[in-house]
């Protein structure tokens, strides 16, 4: 069964058939922060898509030909084509769809994105507007976001007190539709972790 609120696929399950014309896949799991950039960036593109959840605590021995690393995010196309690595995802989704580019046009500002990204501690220096890849929502944002909307999970939210820039980003991501849209509830996770923590098989599938 497909969709966000599905329960996961774990070993011993059969491999979902082709993509349907019309449809990018995505393979899943519901609290992976990693997956969770590639579901920003189809929501905020408003592309059509079916999500797969996998069991990541219990994997379906297919899952390693879709991902030889066994990992999600993963997405297939109905040709087939298979993408993963949750950056390479995104990047992929950005050029291969229309509507708002995410990813700046000119090489450098893109190259600076990617750099930024790979500097995830040292963001904040030298931005000097609301998102940090300029006045609007941009890839940078959605790539870094996943991490600090857990900040109130791990009770870190007072770090925002001292660092206005910071809060101000923050407060802003919570505007954006896309954020509202995939955002998970802190008691959710908390329950999610607790399972995980103990390596249960059912953390993956926790709330449905």
């Amino acid at each position: 069964m497909a969709g966000e609120h599905a329960r996961s696929l774990g070993k011993g399950s059969t491999a979902p058939g082709p993509v349907p014309q019309g449809l990018i896949r995505v393979y899943s799991m519901r609290f992976c922060p990693f997956a969770e950039r590639t579901h920003l960036v189809l929501k905020a593109k408003g592309i059509k898509h079916e999500i797969i959840n996998i069991n990541l605590k219990n994997k379906p021995d297919w899952l390693f030909e879709k991902n030889p690393f066994g990992l999600v995010p993963i997405l297939e196309t109905s040709k087939g084509q298979l993408i993963y690595e949750s950056p390479v995802t995104c990047e992929y989704l950005d050029e291969a769809y229309p509507g708002k580019k995410l990813l700046p046009a000119d090489p450098y500002e893109r190259a600076y994105q990617k750099m930024l990204l790979e500097r995830f501690s040292k963001i904040l220096a030298g931005c000097k507007t609301v998102f940090y890849g300029g006045d609007s929502v941009s890839m940078i944002d959605y790539m870094i976001w996943p991490w600090f909307e857990r900040l109130e999970f791990f009770q870190l939210l007072d770090c925002l007190q001292h660092t206005p820039k910071l809060r101000q980003w923050v407060e802003a991501m919570k505007k954006d539709p896309a954020v509202k849209a995939t955002m998970t509830d802190v008691q959710m996770l908390k329950g999610f972790f607790e399972l995980y923590a103990k390596n249960s098989p059912e953390a993956c599938d926790y709330g449905l």
